[in-house]
């Protein structure tokens, strides 16, 4: 039996420290929301000829046009994101300009949302996400309310395996949100309500992941096998390592493939998936587990 958690203290600062690095970014950097948060105007069109996404910003914003953002979206397209286009006449002025120096084109979507309703949105996402943690913080301890064994009584509890998959859980958003802080400063990527999907979805998959080594070290509890809590918490990890990580590389190589060859518009929303089932990967192993020793010394 591998040792797995024999440098957990080690393992635990690492974490730390990819938490800290991504709160100093998110304070530093934030993030970039999209119009979907902060209210704004979305055009996408496709011309007859090769258009170059900066050059299309350039232009729209020496006409006059404010906070533009302009991305590939595909084959000759651009995805234009402005300030709300409060008339027709500004959106008339905007197709013109394009239409004068890039020729004709076909527009795919366009979308408006005020700075309200994107207030609204932003809070929403906020209450979903923290609702949803809180959700999970109960139903573990609700699960794991009996643990049994001797040993269990003397060194867990289900709030404390509670506690540390929400731990887990934070460290995950943190790496994501930090990681998407550092490309809207660098790389002017927004977020989205996709954004909050992934979100969501990272959410679910770390704390499936989670489980089920709990699950697993509730059972060996139970079954008193002779070992000490820290022995049983390794051998429960050993156990269930290669189905986590089977399940895991199943998933992350659908999601490379997407983000490979699924288009602009999924580019981001994939890549927060495979950043947080990744991180999330290794909470569940490493970091959850970890802080059941950490808080439980023999």
């Amino acid at each position: 039996m591998f040792s797995f958690l024999k440098s957990y203290k080690t393992l635990l600062a690492f974490s730390a420290a990819l938490m800290i690095a991504s709160i100093a970014s998110l304070v530093f950097f934030g993030l970039n929301l999209g119009i979907d948060f902060k209210g704004g105007s979305l055009l996408e069109l496709k011309f007859k000829q090769d258009v170059a996404a900066n050059s299309v910003a350039s232009d729209l914003t020496a006409a006059g046009f404010g906070n533009v953002v302009v991305q590939p979206s595909g084959d000759r397209q651009v995805l234009i994101k402005t300030d709300e286009l409060s008339s027709q006449e500004d959106r008339a002025k905007l197709l013109d300009t394009l239409k004068n120096k890039f020729g004709e084109y076909e527009e795919l979507r366009s979308d408006s949302i005020g700075p309200v309703i994107g207030t609204e949105l932003r809070q929403k996402a906020f209450w979903q996400t923290g609702l949803v943690i809180l959700g999970i913080l109960f139903y573990i301890a609700y699960a794991f309310r009996k643990l049994g064994g001797r040993k269990s009584q003397a060194h867990a509890s289900s709030w404390r395996l509670s506690l540390a998959a929400v731990i887990a859980l934070l460290h995950d958003l943190l790496i994501v949100l930090g990681v998407f802080a550092l490309l809207g400063r660098f790389h002017n990527v927004e977020i989205d309500s996709l954004f909050i999907t992934a979100l969501l979805t990272v959410l679910g998959f770390s704390v499936h992941d989670t489980i089920v080594v709990f699950d697993r070290l509730r059972e060996n509890l139970q079954r008193e096998l002779g070992y000490s809590f820290a022995e049983t918490v390794n051998y429960s990890v050993n156990q269930t390592l290669v189905r986590s990580i089977n399940t895991s590389m199943t998933v992350l190589f659908v999601l490379l493939a997407l983000a490979l060859f699924g288009g602009a518009s999924i580019y981001y929303f994939v890549l927060a998936l495979l950043i947080g089932i990744g991180a999330g990967t290794y909470s569940s192993i490493f970091v959850a587990s970890a802080l059941l020793l950490l808080w439980n010394r023999e």
